[in-house]
């Protein structure tokens, strides 16, 4: 077995568990923890699960928000004691001028010895009985000004501490940081190559990110695309489009906010478009035409019909929307889902060549696509929906790697009713989805098979 032996910096937190299965999650837009991979043995033991914060949330974590507003509160005291302590200064000069006086009175009245005439004596005694009240006010303030003394020193070593505190925390600057997480990043994604495919076995609840533009629609990111490019592809309706909007961020693409416009030349059916290394595969309307445009240079790179395929809503999914030809990327790459006449409506899957889009090979599923509410491909297999209203689930699976099918009984939480977009992010290792205008997210589970790199 292959374990994970990736040490624990403080940004960096490691999960040993057992009896696990393993999981993969996406971070919900307001987390800042993202887990990459986990994996399970043969005998059911969960190996590893790695975590690490999104490369776009390199930011102070809560506990410096929490450290930097007690530092505020503290020299807010600070700044209040002084005021208090010139405020009273007069009052303290006042209090000591007259413990002076009442000490003096008392001794004079106490070397009275008859040289006083009974007049004075009264009138010392009258003014000593005047005063005696103030005795106990004097040594109440004095105590307090005692108390005050003593505050101001705990203050003092309590606003040392917190600046050694947040000295020690901010030893690293934030490019510094971002450096140490990009170096993070990158060890864990190379254990996350380590791990074996696996079997579908579980989908999450959903994560709703955002909700916006019509029914139907996509929107995804570049599977091949390094883990610090983060740029969300938006794209509105099932046909005749040709508007994609590209957003820096996940961030921005949940606030709306810093996007360009792409303006496709030609436009596009159905739904099941992808983005891979750079370009965006997708259908031209009214044509069974795969395009490959290049976003970059905004041009077409390549287009190339697919031999027998229907379109025109000959060969769609159960729910329309032009969805004849359905383009799909996983950890072995670029596939293309379809049906033909001479497959009699069957779902077919054909791995395509992303530089020429030629066919290099096509599998008969056996399945009949208008059956279908939406697939998608994980490790080379093909998992279909038996529907895209609620109550659906996972009912089809298509061994590539064997030619083989199986059904399957995978349940996921449709929580709007009508899914038009269903495609995995081997990246993220996600379901991205498009549901009654709203854009959501599904966790998935697989089983993974682990081999050390001596194994063939």
């Amino acid at each position: 077995m292959w374990p994970l032996t990736v040490p624990p910096p403080p940004l960096l937190l490691l999960l040993l568990c057992s009896g696990l299965a393993g999981q993969t999650l996406f971070q919900s837009p307001e987390e800042g923890w993202q887990l990459y991979t986990s994996a399970q043995a043969p005998d059911g033991k969960c190996i590893c699960t790695a975590v690490i914060p999104a490369q776009s949330t390199c930011a102070r974590d809560g506990r410096s928000r929490e450290l930097r507003q007690l530092m505020e509160k503290v020299q807010n005291v600070s700044q209040s004691m002084e005021v208090l302590e010139l405020r009273t200064y007069r009052d303290l000069q006042y209090v000591r001028s007259m413990e002076t006086l009442m000490r003096s009175l008392d001794a004079r009245l106490r070397a009275a010895d008859g040289s006083l005439s009974a007049k004075s004596f009264q009138e010392l005694k009258d003014r000593m009985t005047e005063l005696l009240p103030l005795s106990s006010v004097l040594e109440q303030y004095k105590a307090d000004t005692r108390t005050i003394v003593r505050l101001r020193e705990e203050v003092r070593n309590l606003s040392g501490s917190l600046a050694a505190i947040q000295e020690e925390m901010g030893a690293y600057g934030y490019e510094d940081l971002q450096q140490r997480v990009m170096a993070l990043e990158a060890r864990l994604h190379a254990c996350a190559q380590k791990l074996g495919c696996g079997k579908l076995t579980g989908v999450s609840n959903p994560i709703t990110i955002r909700a916006m533009g019509s029914r139907f629609g996509s929107w995804m990111t570049d599977t091949m695309a390094p883990s610090a490019d983060s740029r969300v592809w938006y794209m509105d309706g099932y046909y005749k489009g040709r508007r994609v909007l590209e957003f820096r961020t996940l961030g921005d693409f949940i606030k709306g906010q810093n996007f360009i416009q792409h303006l496709l030349p030609q436009p596009w059916a159905g739904t099941g478009h992808v983005v891979y290394n750079g370009s965006l595969f997708y259908n031209k309307y009214q044509s069974n035409v795969v395009v490959k445009y290049h976003f970059r240079s905004r041009s077409v790179l390549v287009q190339r019909s697919l031999p027998g395929a229907g379109y025109n809503n000959t060969f769609p999914y159960s729910w329309g929307g032009f969805s004849d030809m359905d383009f799909m990327v996983d950890e072995s790459g670029l596939w293309a889902v379809y049906t033909t006449n001479q497959n009699a409506g069957n779902i077919v899957v054909s791995r395509l060549d992303p530089h020429t889009l030629e066919v290099m090979r096509s599998w008969d599923t056996g399945y009949p696509k208008r059956s279908a509410g939406e697939a998608f491909m994980i490790c080379g297999v093909l998992y279909v929906t038996n529907s895209h209203l609620a109550g659906a689930k996972v009912y089809f699976a298509y061994f590539t790697n064997t030619s083989s099918y199986e059904y399957t009984d995978v349940p996921f939480h449709n929580q709007y009713s009508h899914i038009s977009m269903l495609d995995y992010n081997p990246r993220e290792r996600a379901l991205y989805t498009w549901n009654n205008g709203h854009q959501v997210l599904y966790n998935v589970t697989l089983f993974h098979v682990i081999s050390t790199a001596g194994d063939p």
